[in-house]
């Protein structure tokens, strides 16, 4: 098939974070500062995107704000015509630096949010003082006047605090909620025993969004990425491999997806050294589950196989070691029940099993073993 432009690029601009989330979706295998794209590379990336068909840039981490050149990078995308959005965990950010970075033409802030009490955000982020810094931080975006998103990453420690996570949204002034239910990449996959929803809490989400997304029509905008392993139905992933948009990774490598470094046959190629346009069209890796031609008998003679393309590559690759299989989630997959059962299983550890949490560049591939 003869793929569309993207239309967005997600540039990770650097591994280093202050923040230690056991759910973090960052690879175990963290790339170290002195791997990190320089100021003019990142530029130039960002030029070639915008001049592939890329709209919207998402500047994410790690966290961001770490690059003392944020801005200068910001400002250079706006210049090549980039809606810039800033996904930040807020530490690191004061109202002087916002400023500048509204001066430098940022459109768009996303603010994390590990917990609505200090005490569960400060244990999830590993981080003390996190959640007051964080309300200070949406203080003074909203001053600003910047468009705000807020993204609640939930699993079962904190699925209980999602009503107030709504509440957040409205009192800071977002325009938009993401609920995300964990996804199991990246060091959450190693934290499945501790974060692990159950059943009951999933359907529980679902309940809790679906009414607020009645009441709150016109105030608040709710997207949802609901408990893919209590689910009988896969996502789209990425929109379908290779057709709405790349990831830029701290030292170039340029993925479809964020998690697709741990399907072990793909080859990425480097922004280094070869152009965003070449890689979109031409790279092995984008061109390796695109359209259907890759699919199994499961998929292929499945009425819904242009609807979610397989499901996620990623997670076939960690549930079943096969990147070309049926993603596990959906019910016609043979390894379906297997899920379920995992599923269930990890949801019964319990709360008090201990968080593995994620390391800086240097440390993580020992913490990785």
């Amino acid at each position: 098939m003869t793929p569309k432009p993207p239309i967005a690029m997600l540039a990770e601009l650097t591994h280093r974070c202050p923040l230690s989330c056991p759910y973090c979706s960052n690879p175990l295998e963290l790339a170290r500062m002195d791997q990190e794209l320089d100021t003019q590379t990142w530029k130039r990336a960002f030029q070639q995107a915008a001049d592939l068909g890329v709209l919207q840039l998402h500047l994410s981490g790690g966290e961001p704000a770490v690059r003392r050149d944020l801005p200068d990078l910001v400002s250079a995308a706006r210049d090549a015509g980039l809606y810039t959005n800033l996904i930040t965990s807020g530490i690191g950010l004061n109202e002087k630096r916002l400023a500048e970075l509204d001066d430098a033409g940022l459109d768009h802030v996303q603010l994390s949010l590990q917990g609505t009490t200090p005490e569960i955000a400060d244990e999830i982020g590993g981080y003390k003082g996190g959640f007051k810094r964080k309300m200070q931080v949406a203080e003074w975006i909203g001053k600003i006047g910047f468009p705000l998103t807020l993204n609640a990453v939930l699993h079962r420690r904190n699925l209980h605090q999602i009503e107030r996570a709504l509440e957040i949204a409205l009192e800071i002034g977002a325009r938009r909620i993401e609920v995300a239910t964990v996804q199991f990449h990246g060091w959450a996959l190693k934290n499945r025993d501790a974060l692990m929803p159950t059943r009951e809490q999933a359907q529980e989400a679902i309940r809790i969004v679906n009414k607020a997304r009645r009441e709150l029509k016109g105030k608040l905008v709710i997207d949802f990425v609901p408990a893919d392993y209590h689910e009988q139905l896969p996502k789209r992933c990425m929109g379908g491999w290779g057709t709405t948009g790349l990831n830029i990774t701290p030292d170039g490598q340029v993925l479809p997806c964020h998690a697709a470094q741990t399907i072990p046959h793909l080859v990425f190629d480097n922004v280094r050294d070869t152009s965003l346009s070449d890689i979109w069209y031409k790279g092995s890796a984008f061109n390796a589950y695109r359209g259907t031609d890759w699919m199994p008998d499961t998929c292929m003679s499945c009425d819904r196989k242009e609807i979610d393309f397989g499901g996620c590559r990623c997670q076939a690759m960690a549930l079943t070691g096969d990147p070309n299989a049926t993603d596990p989630v959906c019910a016609k997959s043979p390894h379906h029940i297997k899920v379920k059962h995992q599923a269930h299983e990890h949801a019964a550890k319990g709360d008090d099993v201990p968080l593995t949490y994620r390391q800086p560049p240097g440390k993580a591939a020992e913490a990785a073993e």
